[in-house]
Formats: structure tokens, sequence, C-alpha cells
């Protein structure tokens, strides 16, 4: 049998990207908490963590991960069906990684009816849409949104649609490097906005409009801010069609080249023994079909 209190130990590290959070989070000392990581180290026989900054979970250590995601939405389950001393009152958590478009658009209608009718409580951790995966594979979250089709083990996937992107400036933004038109020796000049260095979407734009050279770019990993500094001239970008329909409409903001867009195929990733809660999220979101 597995002492839950060791998993817990190492699901807190993980989580709270150290040991001194880990061990102000279980109301323990950090040497405790220390103790119980060697601990189970010792009785599954291999390192369950990697002492890194923050600490990773190693292969084994995922697997385990996985395990108390699971056993924790179950027990919330036991816990409405059979009586217990212990139980209180506290509303249930879902851990869920996805990317910052998808929370600047669309996922707040979709589950805000779940979550008041279950007291439903989220942590969102976000990541870019091509790798939210990795938080489901290291055991961090009970779900994730991702535009990764194949599930980790454990895991199944549903499809959501797929959220189109639209490159787009301002006026005077395209007044002033594409007035002559969207060429490779304008591209090569006008800066861009990229989210993050995991973002391929301005990529991907280019290389469908055969231009596969560098280009300027700015970073700005905050999905509202990224449309203000576009709407501000500092650069072009590919933006959710969701999350620009009245500028569009208003014509603050332009489409690069009319007719050209990217569509990026997004799922929906959860456990198989997830409870009865994730099972309702699932439905929830299978309701949700991105246009």
């Amino acid at each position: 049998m597995l002492d839950y209190k060791l998993l817990q130990a190492l699901a807190a590290v993980v989580e709270e990207g150290g040991f001194e959070r880990a061990a102000r989070t279980l109301g323990l000392s950090q040497s405790a908490v220390s103790q119980r990581i060697k601990l189970l180290e010792s009785r599954v026989g291999a390192p369950v963590l990697l002492r890194a900054m923050p600490p990773a979970p190693t292969e084994t250590g995922r697997k385990l991960l996985n395990h108390v995601q699971q056993v924790r939405l179950l027990e919330r389950d036991l816990q409405r069906d059979v009586p217990m001393d212990d139980e209180t009152d506290a509303a249930p958590r879902l851990r869920i990684a996805l990317n910052a478009d998808s929370l600047a658009t669309w996922w707040a209608g979709a589950v805000a009816e779940l979550c008041e009718d279950q007291n439903l409580l989220l942590e969102l951790l976000v990541d870019d849409q091509d790798v939210g995966l990795r938080r489901m594979r290291a055991g961090e979250v009970a779900g994730c949104v991702c535009a990764t089709e194949q599930p980790v083990a454990g895991a199944r996937s549903l499809p959501l649609g797929a959220m189109r992107y639209l490159a787009v400036a301002s006026p005077a933004f395209m007044a002033r490097h594409f007035a002559e038109g969207v060429s490779p020796a304008a591209l090569r000049r006008a800066p861009a906005i990229v989210y993050g260095p995991d973002d391929r979407l301005q990529h991907r734009f280019l290389a469908g409009c055969d231009f596969t050279e560098r280009f300027p770019h700015h970073l700005c990993p905050s999905s509202e801010g990224f449309v203000r500094l576009i709407d501000a001239g500092l650069g072009w970008g590919l933006v959710p069609a969701l999350q620009i329909r009245s500028e569009l409409a208003a014509g603050s903001l332009q489409e690069v080249l009319p007719g050209h867009q990217v569509d990026v195929p997004l799922y929906w990733h959860y456990w198989r023994n997830g409870g009865r809660l994730l099972e309702a999220l699932t439905h929830q979101l299978a309701r949700t079909v991105l246009q």
C-alpha cells in the first residue's frame, strides 16, 4: 500500500514549486517534507524528484503524481456518498492547464454555470497550446486544453473545435510598413508580436505565405497585452478572431492579409478515472464548440 502522506508531500513540492512553499502548505517543517520525499524514494526504489529550481518529477515521480491526481478526484466522490468524520465543507478545486487565448475568450463562458452549480473552484495554469500537455504528463493537473490530440497514458482527449487566428495590425502600422503590400522585404523589417519562445503561430502564418526567413519580433506573454501592443502600433501578430471582433468591425485593427488565417485545433485532456466532477466538466466542455 502506498503511504499517501508521502505522496501528498511529493504533490505539494511539485505544485508549489519548492520545498519551502510545500512545507507552508502542508503545515510542516521543510526538513519534514524533505524526509518524506526521501522515505518515498526509499520505498519505491527510485528518485521521484529532480532537485532543480523548481523541482521537477522524474518518470517515476510523474507516475505517482498522475495517481495522486486521480485519487483526489475519486475521494471527492466518496466524500459525497459516504459520511466521514473529517469531511469538511471546503469547495472542490481542480487544477487545469490551458492556453492564454482560451482563457481570454471562450473558457469563462463555458465553465461558469458548472462552477456555480458544483461550487467548484479552479486553479488555472497558463501554458502555450502547443506545450500544455506537459502538465498532464507531469501529473500536475487534472485536465488541460492544448493543441495535441494524442493523450498521455491514463487519460482521454476530446476535440473542442478549432480556434481561428487572424494576422492583424493597426491602420498606422499598415500604412508605415505595408503601404506597398506585404512583401518579403517588408516582412524582414516589420516587427511582429510573439507570445513567447514556444509560440510558433506567426512562423506558421508566414510559412503559409512562403516566407521562412527570420523576422524582428517583440515577446509579450499576455493575451490582453498582446492585443494592446498591436493596437498601439508596435507590431503585427496572430490574434484569435473571437477576441477582436469589435476592433475589426470598428476598423481599429486590420487584417494584414485578408483571407489568410491559421486554424489551431484544441483538445480537452482529462484523466480516465477522474470521478464525477471531472466527468461533469468534460460534458460541459463537450457542449462548447469553437466557431
